[in-house]
C-alpha cells in the first residue's frame, strides 16, 4: 500500500457524531470507516463481488459425513440435537403442505 498519509476533514457535527456511532457499533474506528467509505467510493471494494465470493465459499461447504452419534453426546446436547431435527422436520412438511395448497389453488382458479 505504500506510505500512509494523514489527511484533515471538516464535517457537521451532527454528522460526525452520527459517524462515531455507527463506527463504533461496526466495531472499527472513525478513521477505518472513512477508509471503507472511501475505497467503495473510489471502485476498490464492491460489496457485492464480496457477497458472491462469500455465497460460491459458503456452497462449497459440506458437512462432515462422520458425525458424533448422539449416544457420544452429553444428554443435553443429544436432546439439543432431537429437538433440532423434528423442528427441521417440522418446517420441511409446513413447506411442502404450503406448496401443496398453493398448487391446489392455482389449479382451482
Amino acid at each position: 500500500m505504500g506510505r500512509i498519509m494523514a489527511v484533515s476533514v471538516r464535517m457537521d457535527p451532527l454528522i460526525e457524531k452520527e459517524l462515531e456511532r455507527t463506527a463504533k457499533r461496526q466495531g472499527i474506528s472513525k478513521s477505518q470507516f472513512i477508509i471503507d467509505a472511501v475505497e467503495r467510493a473510489l471502485g476498490r471494494k464492491d460489496p457485492a463481488a464480496l457477497y458472491r465470493k462469500v455465497m460460491q465459499e459458503a456452497a462449497q461447504y459440506k458437512m462432515s459425513d462422520e458425525s458424533v452419534p448422539d449416544e457420544c453426546l452429553s444428554p443435553h446436547k443429544a436432546a439439543l440435537r432431537q429437538s433440532l431435527r423434528a423442528k427441521y422436520a417440522q418446517q420441511q412438511d409446513d413447506f411442502a403442505d404450503f406448496l401443496a395448497q398453493r398448487e391446489a389453488e392455482r389449479a382451482a382458479s
